[in-house]
């Protein structure tokens, strides 16, 4: 059984969104506020957040900037108000797996847990990833190479290069030879959707970067890089 926690203000729905979420078959703890969260929450134990956005003691956008930056591998969900496109992207790039406004109904978000699920249930990335500079590819662990544009490799090699560590923004922006205080920071995040969303298509899997809000990117996987 998925052990899950649930995080939304509004009484009546967090009520009737954690029978929902009992019915379907997850353990769930639900709280009304980021304080309440932070109390409860157990990295070993809960293993997806369904989170809301904007709460009494604050905004869940740092919440789950919060659980990236501490390398937690808990699937987020955000269910939310703000359903924006601007909102969506900003969520995603913080580190949420999925982004669902409230005006969803239940199916679609039962739908997108039991996906979330399929995508936990991968074998994390134990193995070493490899990046083949000359020949322009990514190596899964067991898995086929992804090819990779120049821009890729440049972005890759700079946080390959110091696996486990942020590796700032303007660091990332150096090395593709851009000068940092005339760079548009958008297509920085252009290029990071853009990479995870090729090994997404190419080979079912999360590329393994997590995303340090208008700090910087981190590669949390054992990686090697070869000429």
């Amino acid at each position: 059984m998925y052990k899950l926690i649930l995080l939304e203000d509004e009484t009546v729905l967090r009520e009737e969104l954690a029978e929902f979420l009992t019915d379907l078959g997850y353990e769930v703890d639900a709280v009304g506020n980021l304080a309440g969260f932070r109390q409860i929450y157990q990295a070993a134990s809960h293993q997806i957040a369904v989170l809301d956005l904007t709460l009494p003691d604050g905004d869940g956008m740092s919440l789950i900037r919060e659980l990236r930056q501490q390398g937690h591998r808990i699937g987020i969900v955000v269910l939310t108000a703000r359903g924006g496109t601007p909102d969506k992207i900003a969520g995603l790039d913080e580190g949420a797996d999925y982004y669902l406004a409230k005006t969803a109904d239940l199916d679609e978000l039962a739908a997108t847990l039991a996906a979330l699920k399929r995508r936990l249930a991968q074998p994390e990335a134990s193995g070493c990833w490899i990046l083949e500079i000359g020949r322009r590819r990514l190596l899964p662990p067991g898995q086929s190479a992804i090819a990779l544009s120049q821009q890729d490799v440049t972005v890759l090699h700079a946080l390959m290069a110091a696996p486990g560590e942020i590796v700032s923004r303007q660091s990332i922006v150096q090395a593709l030879g851009e000068d940092f205080l005339h760079y548009d920071q958008r297509r920085l995040d252009t290029q990071m959707r853009r990479l995870r969303r090729k090994a997404e298509e190419t080979l079912g899997i999360p590329l393994p970067v997590n995303t340090s809000r208008n700090v910087g990117y981190s590669f949390f996987a054992e990686a090697l890089i070869r000429s």
